[in-house]
């Protein structure tokens, strides 16, 4: 079951998840909101959309941007529509 941790903390688990361009993207329902803190940064993905990010925070240690999500992806990528991927030292293990 794939799971992403930082710092010792369990960010995101589930068995469910959506997997594009070698990331997983995990359902909303698998995130633990209360270790997400919302990001001003966006950048555009020609064919997903608009992404918007998330910095990770475990205790005082804080991880900027180092998720990401699409609330409103263009067609192509409406299945990873909120879910949410990491990267920038976050483990994502499956």
């Amino acid at each position: 079951m794939p799971r992403a941790s930082w710092n010792g903390a369990v960010i995101a688990e589930s068995a469910t998840f959506e997997s594009v361009e070698g990331n997983v993207y995990f359902p909303p329902t698998a995130v633990d909101r209360e270790r997400l803190r919302d990001s001003s940064t966006t950048t555009v993905c020609p064919w997903k959309g608009t992404a918007h990010y998330y910095d990770v925070v475990v205790g005082d240690a804080v991880n900027r941007d180092a998720a990401w999500y699409y609330p409103e992806p263009k067609a192509a990528a409406a299945k990873i529509k909120d879910h949410v991927a990491f990267w920038r030292g976050v483990e994502v293990e499956s």
